[in-house]
């Protein structure tokens, strides 16, 4: 039991469903193909009838033949009827059969295109924390490959009822020829099944393990390709090769196991019902010799017993492959089921803010007794910008994403503009937004598109004027096709210090109330920085801004510096102030701050603090 069952654990938000459960989830997504389906039942219903109707005319043309094998040539005349109406059910149920999977495609396609359009959006509306727990790759799996194995279900349901129809039919002909034999028949059907039934639970094991196995060789891919510049930087490509040889090993030996189960059933099956065959064509045999029955009643049974043997054995091993199915509809629902670490308590629209940002006694931690924040309090007027510094992990990030509201803190209130922020509606919220990253992400298409991202309906002109209002426009200049120059994902194709002018003039563009803006120009060069500067200068004009930096030009610029440490408030002030007072901050400038002095003006380090400006 142990080759059958090893294999990988699930990740913490997995579920068990019962089979009930997960069969009513899946039926609920063809509620609103309910008139195809019906329809699609009653072509598997004419399709059963007309298979069943072959052996009942091939039936009544032997016994015929058989009645006049004398009169010579009168013989195929008589049973032309017969031969036409069997060369028509034929015909019928090819027919039939057709329309249904034409249909049943159309159908599965559409309940599979809503299901992954919504586990697509339950991974879109997962809390930040998910992603920091799970890899990306895993939830990718869940998206593509198992919501394309959930197909299988639909189809391995509708050709089940298909298969109930034609036992059911047959089941009548059968006793409508020999009770007797009928009973032997039904006396073998509960061995098949529960020979199929045994086979139920090690099938969805088996299978849930390899779909698991599947999900961590996507994360491997995706992993490997992601950091491939690294990997080839450190000469690490066979360790690279190695990882995924040994996923990869695992994904084999699971899925050799997985087959073992799956194609195991049918040969199992086969030799019950060829058992049960040959016992009821010796008692058969015995009825004919007897004359209980005719020769062609005996066919008939013959041919009905094949019909009925091949359904019955299908609908058991069903019942197995199901399992590989259900495995992957668990799977998805458990993505789409679980639960939101960020709850809002309402979902009010959120009106123009001015930008004020009170954190009260709040308690914040990534992971259970490892507190980030504890009783935090800090008040941020509208319009004023402050710049967070402190060593790593001092809290600095986790208050911005706080109010970016990526993250659930366990106690206490944050405050916008005097309104619970739980209160908001999210969606209304970030539009008035605006968050630029260390490394900032563009996506696959222009300048243009990605500037326009967070405002589709942005006009030419005003995609235009964003960008020239940024760093002076100069920068445009330098890329070839200027807003039409195409990027790869994540920003390919450019530098990074252009795509923070991107990042930038997106968050201009979007105009918002309020911006985060998380060591942005951490990863770029003097130059560049200077750039980037007269770029902040216009992006954070008349808003409340949060500025997470190592860069003294960006420090220096704020109206107020907070220094943290261990998710405390040590000091607060302006430069000049906090320097004077020789304490946190004034360590910090001598560690990170003073040798970035050299190549700016030594008066401009105790320039006078800015007053928060009127929005423009």
């Amino acid at each position: 039991m142990g080759f059958i069952l090893g294999g990988l654990t699930g990740e913490e938000y997995d579920r068990n469903y019962s089979d009930a459960q997960l069969l009513r989830r899946i039926v609920g997504y063809f509620r609103p193909h309910l008139g195809k389906m019906l329809f699609v039942a009653l072509l598997i219903a004419l399709n059963a009838a007309a298979l069943a109707l072959l052996p009942v005319l091939t039936s009544r043309g032997i016994d015929g033949a058989l009645a006049r094998g004398a009169q010579g040539v009168e013989v195929f005349n008589a049973n032309l009827p017969v031969l036409l109406l069997m060369v028509a059910a034929a015909g019928l149920a090819w027919t039939f059969n057709f329309l249904r999977q034409a249909i049943t495609a159309r159908v599965v396609g559409d309940v599979v295109l809503t299901l992954r359009e919504d586990v697509f959006d339950a991974a879109v509306e997962r809390d930040m924390a998910f992603y920091d727990d799970y890899s990306t790759g895993r939830v990718v799996s869940r998206v593509t490959s198992d919501t394309q194995d959930f197909s299988n279900v639909v189809t391995l349901t509708l050709g089940l009822i298909s298969e109930v129809l034609i036992v059911a039919i047959v089941f009548v002909i059968l006793f409508s020829i020999n009770v007797r034999l009928a009973l032997i028949t039904t006396a073998i059907t509960p061995v098949i099944l529960g020979a199929a039934l045994a086979f139920r639970w090690i099938a969805r094991r088996t299978s849930r393990q390899a779909k698991r196995v599947k999900a961590e060789v996507n994360a491997n891919i995706q992993e490997s390709i992601t950091g491939i510049g690294v990997a080839k930087a450190f000469r690490q490509e066979a360790a690279l090769h190695a990882d995924f040889e040994r996923v990869n090993a695992e994904a084999y030996r699971l899925g050799l196991k997985q087959g073992l189960v799956l194609q195991s059933i049918f040969p199992v099956l086969g030799f019950i019902a060829g058992l049960g065959t040959v016992v009821v064509l010796y008692y058969g045999g015995s009825a004919v010799l007897a004359g209980a029955v005719t020769r062609g009643e005996w066919f008939l049974f013959a041919e009905s017993l094949a019909l009925f043997w091949f359904p019955l054995t299908s609908i058991a091993s069903f019942w197995s492959q199901f399992q590989d199915g259900l495995a992957a509809s668990e799977r998805v629902f458990a993505l789409m089921d679980t639960e939101p670490q960020v709850v809002q308590t309402g979902a009010e629209p959120v009106p123009e803010l001015e930008g004020r940002i009170e954190f009260r006694n709040v308690h914040f931690a990534y992971k259970p007794g490892s507190p980030v924040l504890q009783g935090f309090d800090l008040v941020i007027p509208a319009g004023q910008t402050v710049a967070l510094v402190g060593h790593t992990g001092a809290g600095k990030s986790s208050l911005g994403k706080l109010i970016a509201r990526g993250y659930e803190f366990e106690k206490g209130e944050l405050l916008i503009d005097g309104l619970d922020i739980r209160s908001f509606d999210l969606v209304s919220y970030r539009r008035q937004l605006g968050v630029v990253q260390q490394t900032p992400y563009l996506f696959t298409g222009t300048i243009r598109d990605n500037i326009r991202y967070g405002r589709e309906d942005a006009s030419e002109e005003q995609v235009l004027a964003a960008a020239r209002n940024v760093a002076g426009g100069d920068w445009l200049d330098s890329l070839p096709a200027g807003l039409d120059t195409e990027i790869s994902e994540g920003g390919r194709g450019i530098s990074m210090g252009q795509r923070q002018l991107v990042a930038l003039a997106r968050v201009l563009l979007k105009d918002p109330a309020i911006v985060i803006l998380d060591e942005a120009t951490a990863s770029i060069d003097p130059l560049t920085e200077a750039q980037i500067q007269e770029g902040l200068e216009t992006v954070l004009k008349g808003r409340t801004s949060i500025v997470i930096a190592h860069r003294l030009s960006t420090v220096r610029s704020a109206d107020r510096i907070i220094v943290l440490s261990h998710g405390r408030i040590l000091e607060e002030g302006t430069h000049d102030e906090l320097l004077a007072a020789g304490g946190h901050y004034a360590e910090l400038f001598e560690a990170y701050f003073r040798h970035q002095s050299a190549s700016y003006d030594p008066e401009g380090l105790s320039g006078p603090a800015r007053t928060p400006r009127p929005r423009g």
